[in-house]
C-alpha cells in the first residue's frame, strides 16, 4: 500500500468513526434526559407514595401510586438497557476500526521493512555514486539526484505514516477501555434498578392481596363513586345547557338590533348563520378564545405542578376487583398534599360549588370549552372571576387515607373530551 492510499483509508476510518460517534452522542444525550426525567418521575411517585402510606390500612390510593412507580422503574430499566445496548455498538464500531488500523500499521511496517532492506543492498556511497555520474547526460544526472531525494522522504513519511497510525491506535484503545468501564458502571445500576423493581412489584401484589380481602368495603365506595359522578355530571351538563341557552339568546338580541339598525338605515342585512341548539353561539371574541383553547391540544399545562394519572378517561377495569368497571367522565391526578390547583388556560369561572364525593369543585369557560376542577379542600376564586393560565384555583383535598387527588375533565358544548390529550405529555 502507497503512502498516499494509507492516508486515504486512515481519514476514511476517522471519518465514519466521528460520523458515528456523532450520532451515538445524540442518541445518548437523549438516553440521559430521559433517564433524569424519569428518576424525577420515580422520587416524585415515591413522595406521594409515602404520603398515602401514613395510615396502616391499604388504599387504592396507594396502588395507583405503586402502580406508577413500577411504570416509570420499568421505563429507567429499559433506558439504561439502551444506554448499554448503544455502548455495545460503539464498542463494536470501534473495535472495526482497530482492527483496520492494525492491518493497515502491519502493512506500512512491511512496506517500510522492505524499503530498508533495498536500501540496505545499496547503501555504499560508491554504489550512489556510480549511480549518479554514470547518468549518460546531465539530464538523466539531475533525474537520478531527484529519484534519491525523493526516495529518501518516501522513507521518513512511511516512518511519520506509522507513528500516527501506531498513536491514532493507541488512542482508540483508549476509548474502548473508557466504554467497557462505563458499560460495566451501568450494567451494575441495571442490576440494582432491577432488584428495585422486583421489590415494587412484590409490595403491589401484597397491596393487591389486601385489598381483594376489603371487597365489600370497595363495592360499597365504587357505588358511591358513581353517584358522585352522575351528580357532578348533571351539575356541569346544567350548567353548559344554560350557557347555551344564554349565548343563543344573546346572539338573536344582538341579531335583532342590527336587523332594525339595517332597516333603519335601508341596508341590505344578510342573514345570520343558524347556531345549533347543543353548541354555544360564540361573539367573536369568545371565538378567538376558543380556537385559541383548540390550537393549543397537547399543550396546555397540567392543574398540578407534579403528579401523575392514576384514573384515566372513560370506563376501565377496576384496579383490584375482577368483572367490575369504573366510569371516569375526566382524569383523576394524584399529587403532594397541599398542592395548588391551576387553571389550564385563560378563561371564566363559570361556578364554583361544593359535591358529596368530590368535595368542591370548579367550572372554568373558555369559549364553547369548559374545564373542571373537583376534589378541592377550599376555593380561592369566585363566579365571573377572569383567570390567566395558571392562575390558582384552590388547594387539592386530602382524604383520610392520606391520597391526594385532583378530578380534571374537560368538555366543549355537551360533549365529555379525554382531557389527558389536552396536557402537555410529561
Amino acid at each position: 500500500m502507497t503512502v498516499g492510499k494509507c492516508k486515504i483509508l486512515l481519514l476514511s476510518i476517522f471519518l465514519l468513526g466521528f460520523l458515528s460517534m456523532a450520532w451515538a452522542q445524540k442518541s445518548k444525550s437523549q438516553l440521559e434526559q430521559e433517564k433524569k426525567q424519569t428518576l424525577q418521575k420515580i422520587k416524585e411517585a415515591e413522595k406521594i407514595l409515602n404520603q398515602t402510606a401514613t395510615q396502616k390500612k391499604a388504599s387504592l390510593g396507594q396502588l395507583s401510586a405503586i402502580n406508577n412507580q413500577i411504570q416509570e422503574q420499568e421505563k429507567l430499566v429499559n433506558t439504561i438497557k439502551g444506554e448499554i445496548g448503544l455502548l455495545e455498538g460503539q464498542i463494536g464500531e470501534i473495535n472495526s476500526i482497530v482492527e483496520a488500523m492494525e492491518a493497515d500499521l502491519k502493512r506500512l511496517r512491511e512496506e517500510y521493512a522492505a524499503m530498508i532492506y533495498a536500501a540496505q543492498k545499496s547503501s555504499s556511497t560508491l554504489d550512489k555514486l556510480n549511480f549518479i555520474f554514470s547518468a549518460p547526460s546531465v539530464n538523466h544526472l539531475l533525474m537520478r539526484l531527484k529519484y534519491l531525494e525523493q526516495y529518501a522522504e518516501a522513507r521518513r513519511n512511511q516512518v511519520k505514516q506509522i507513528e500516527r497510525v501506531r498513536n491514532a491506535l493507541s488512542q482508540q484503545r483508549t476509548v474502548i477501555e473508557e466504554k467497557r468501564v462505563e458499560k460495566n458502571t451501568l450494567l451494575a445500576q441495571q442490576l440494582s434498578e432491577s432488584d428495585k423493581l422486583l421489590g415494587m412489584k412484590q409490595q403491589q401484589s401484597a397491596l393487591v392481596k389486601n385489598l381483594s380481602q376489603r371487597e365489600t368495603e370497595i363495592r360499597k365506595e365504587i357505588t358511591s363513586r358513581k353517584k358522585s359522578v352522575d351528580n357532578l355530571e348533571k351539575v356541569i351538563a346544567e350548567l353548559v345547557r344554560k350557557e347555551i341557552e344564554k349565548s343563543i339568546a344573546e346572539q338573536k338580541a344582538r341579531e335583532e338590533a342590527e336587523r332594525k339598525k339595517a332597516a333603519a338605515s335601508n341596508a341590505k342585512k344578510e342573514a345570520a348563520k343558524p347556531t345549533k341548539s347543543n353548541e354555544m353561539a360564540l361573539t367573536p371574541e369568545a371565538a378567538l378564545v376558543s380556537s385559541s383553547f383548540q390550537n393549543n391540544k397537547g399543550k396546555l399545562p397540567w392543574p398540578v405542578a407534579s403528579g401523575f394519572v392514576s384514573g384515566k378517561f372513560g370506563t376501565h377495569p377496576h384496579p383490584v376487583l375482577k368483572h367490575v368497571t369504573v366510569r371516569n367522565d375526566g382524569i383523576d391526578i394524584q399529587t403532594n398534599q397541599n398542592e395548588t390547583v391551576r387553571a389550564v388556560f385563560d378563561g371564566v369561572v363559570t361556578r364554583a360549588g361544593f359535591l358529596p364525593g368530590f368535595n368542591n369543585f370548579v367550572i372554568v369557560k373558555h369559549g364553547e370549552y369548559f374545564t373542571v376542577y373537583a376534589k378541592l379542600k377550599d376555593v380561592q376564586v369566585k363566579t365571573g372571576q377572569v383567570l390567566k393560565a395558571k392562575d390558582p384555583i384552590g388547594v387539592v383535598f386530602s382524604d383520610k387515607d392520606g391520597l391526594s387527588e385532583v378530578q380534571f375533565q374537560v368538555w366543549k358544548n355537551t360533549e365529555k373530551v379525554n382531557p389527558q390529550t389536552w396536557l402537555i405529555a410529561r
